[in-house]
Parts: structure tokens; C-alpha cells; sequence
């Protein structure tokens, strides 16, 4: 791991209610701001940072090294929250050429296989630093995983509010990891975190609100993702990301927003938020023009992104970039990721989220004047029902080889 650039440069925490408002860096407020959220609505918080002392050559040392595999978050340390925690060597992942300017960040690359690791090296640096016994987070998938390998990391408990049905591979990183995993119906496992955190002090990694609002921390770690693609690629004209609450897209954005904010670039990409087209309450708050929705869920394979609930920091990203929300089909899904999977990159469905939005994009008629990147946020690993069947045997003689290779 390299060593950090600097120490953190993060001083407040900003209302996304009302950007004049500001709260002390400590303690994180996971329930939003508290002087803008109403009942139909709950504002987040950003990290503000003294940015006029950023590090002279924090974004201008070579690719190679900006993006070195095993790197970690630590190459960005002063535009992080305090990193605390140890890492895992999160960070760093492959900007794949899929040909015709486009691009996919393979974020199974990550120590858990997901986009989550990012959030959590940040998240869980923030538990060490109030001295908290635990963290608590609400996940059957990707964030579960990551939470408990970051909780194991730096000695904390974790406690996990899954359900009965997680993925075989989310199940087996739980109990490698030694997680108290408590499976409950989902309309339990939020008011069960809340208590969780009021009665025993575990530090909340994950959501707690009506609409999402989530660690306060959490989605600045999914800035790095935009210094690692600017760094080898520069500054795509779109990006298409999956969204579950919108963390990452939201962070991708602040993170290009940031480049241009201190000089490094000019320009900055469209965002494009890909939501299952059984749910989509990023898409609802867009199109109906409210801070952010709370939708009804109908079935979907993608179940790593099927959320009823919504967050403002989704909308912000498309509409300050002047993107759009998509919803796609489990059709689409399934077709992007084969897409994926033939170039060598097996994605789970709802990581194939951004090439569906792309591809439905491109099918419309849409072109961009640049490269396009797609961010495919977890392994085939993940996916429901993976490892279930064992492989069929085929009888060993010429006859029945050759048949099946003559398909």
C-alpha cells in the first residue's frame, strides 16, 4: 500500500438541503440534515474541504501510479474523510477497452469483488475514529460483504440485518468474515438498525432514513473512481453507472466536479443513473421534479439495486451534469451482461446495469463526442443462485466431445 499524500483536508459536513448550512466534521449526521429534512423528504450531508490546500501533485503524478493495483484509497487521502481504518488494497481497478470509445471500470476487481469496498474503507475509518464497539449496516449483498471485511480489518463487531436468501458468495464472505448476521423481513431491518444504533452505539454504515440518506461519508470514497478514470483516460463524455440509492453516481460526480473545481480539468462528464424498470424512484423524482421518491418495487432479478427508496444526491448528479435517469429491463440486464461476459468480464446483473443504459441509449439514436465509460460494480459471483448446480458430466469418448464442440 502507498503511503498517503497527505492528511485529510476535510473540515465540515455541508447540507444538500441548503448548501449554506454546515455542520462540524464530527460526528457524522447519518440521518441527513436536520434542519432542512422534512417527513416526505430527508436531505443528506456532503464532506466540504479546505480545498485551496490541496497538494500540488496530488493529480498529476503519472497513471501508473495513481492507479497502481492494491494502491488503495490512501493516494487520495487529503480529499478523503480521515482514513482511519486500515484498507484492503481497494482501489486501483482496470479501465477495460470494450472498442468504439468505450470503456468499462471493473469494479469486481476490489477486495470484495464490489464498488462497496470504496465506501466502506471511508465509512468504517469514521467507526474508528468515534470509537465506536461495531458497525451496522442493512444489506443482503454487496455492502454486507464489504462492511464486514472492513469491519474484521480494523477489530470492530459488525452486525448484518440480511435476508434468508443472500447470494451463496455474500453468505460466504459473512461467515468468513465473522459477522453477526441477522436475517429479518426487509420492513424490519431499518427499524432494527436504527436501534441497533441508539442502543448500542454500533456505527450506522448504511441507511437510515426514509429517503436515503446514508453515511455522510460513504459516497466520497466513490470519488476516487473519477481521479482513477481521469488519471488513465482523462475526462470521458458520459458515464453510465447502476443505481441502487445513487452513492456512486453521485460520487463519480463530485469527484469530476472537484477536478474541475481546482483547474485540473475544464470539462466535466454527463452522468446516466441505470435503475431496474421494476422500480426507479431516481427516475420518478427526475421526471416529477421532487428532491427524492420513495417507489414501489415489482420483481427483478437485479436485486443488488431494487430500491424503493431514493436519494437527492442522485438527482443532483443528473441534473448538474446534465444527464439523465434510465430504466432498463431484466432483459436489457441480461443482454449486457452476456455482452460482458463474451469480452471476459462476468458481471452480476444488476453490475450490467450502465452497458444496458448505454446500449438502450445507443439504440435510440444517442452519440456521444468522446469516450463513454460504463462502471460494472460487482463479480457473476454475487448473483443469485450462483454455485447452486454442479456442472453436468459428459460422457468421456470422441463422439460425445466432439458433438458438443461442433455446437
Amino acid at each position: 500500500m502507498t503511503a498517503a499524500t497527505g492528511p485529510s483536508l476535510a473540515t465540515s459536513q455541508r447540507s444538500m438541503g441548503d448548501p449554506a448550512l454546515s455542520y462540524p466534521l464530527w460526528p457524522p449526521l447519518p440521518r441527513g440534515c436536520p434542519r432542512t429534512s422534512t417527513p416526505e423528504t430527508d436531505f443528506p450531508l456532503e464532506v466540504d474541504y479546505a480545498y485551496e490546500d490541496t497538494p500540488a501533485g496530488l493529480f498529476t503524478a503519472p497513471p501508473a501510479t495513481a492507479t497502481a493495483p492494491g494502491a488503495g484509497l490512501d493516494r487520495w487521502a487529503p480529499l478523503l474523510p480521515p482514513l482511519d481504518a486500515p484498507g484492503l488494497g481497494e482501489g486501483g481497478t482496470p479501465l477495460l477497452p470494450f472498442g468504439d470509445g468505450l470503456w468499462i471500470k471493473d469494479e469486481s476487481r476490489n477486495p470484495t469483488w464490489s464498488h462497496k469496498d470504496r465506501l466502506n474503507r471511508v465509512a468504517v475509518s469514521a467507526a474508528v475514529h468515534e470509537g465506536a464497539p461495531g458497525i451496522a449496516v442493512a444489506s443482503s449483498g454487496n455492502h454486507g460483504a464489504s462492511a464486514a471485511a472492513y469491519a474484521a480489518r480494523a477489530g470492530l463487531r459488525c452486525a448484518v440485518l440480511a435476508s434468508a436468501e443472500a447470494p451463496p458468495a455474500v453468505a460466504s464472505f459473512l461467515r468468513a468474515y465473522g459477522a453477526d448476521v441477522l436475517p429479518v423481513p426487509v420492513e424490519h431491518r431499518w427499524p432494527l438498525l436504527n436501534e441497533i444504533h441508539d442502543r448500542l452505539g454500533y456505527h450506522p454504515v448504511s441507511n437510515l432514513t426514509r429517503t436515503h440518506t446514508g453515511h455522510p461519508f460513504g459516497s466520497e470514497g466513490y470519488k476516487t473512481i473519477a481521479y482513477e478514470i481521469h488519471a488513465d483516460l482523462g475526462v470521458p463524455a458520459a458515464v453510465f453507472t447502476p443505481v441502487g440509492y445513487g452513492e456512486l453516481l453521485y460520487g463519480i460526480w463530485k469527484g469530476f466536479a472537484e477536478l474541475r473545481r481546482l483547474g485540473v480539468t475544464d470539462t466535466v462528464p454527463r452522468m446516466f443513473g441505470c435503475e431496474p424498470a421494476a422500480g426507479g424512484p431516481l427516475a420518478h423524482a427526475v421526471r416529477t421534479g421532487v428532491p427524492a421518491a420513495v417507489v414501489p418495487v415489482g420483481p427483478t432479478g437485479a436485486y443488488a439495486i431494487d430500491c424503493a427508496a431514493g436519494s437527492h444526491r442522485a438527482v443532483r448528479a443528473v441534473l448538474d451534469s446534465g444527464g439523465s435517469a434510465l430504466l432498463v429491463t431484466d432483459a436489457e440486464l441480461a443482454d449486457a451482461q452476456a455482452r460482458l461476459a463474451s469480452q471476459g468480464v462476468w458481471a452480476e446483473l444488476s453490475a450490467a446495469a450502465g452497458l444496458a443504459g448505454l446500449r438502450q441509449r445507443a439504440a435510440a439514436g444517442e452519440r456521444f463526442d468522446g469516450p463513454v465509460v460504463c462502471v460494472s460494480t460487482s463479480s457473476g459471483f454475487k448473483g443469485l443462485g450462483v454455485g447452486a448446480e454442479p456442472l453436468a458430466p459428459v460422457e468421456p469418448t470422441w463422439e460425445a466431445v466432439s458433438r458438443i464442440l461442433r455446437r
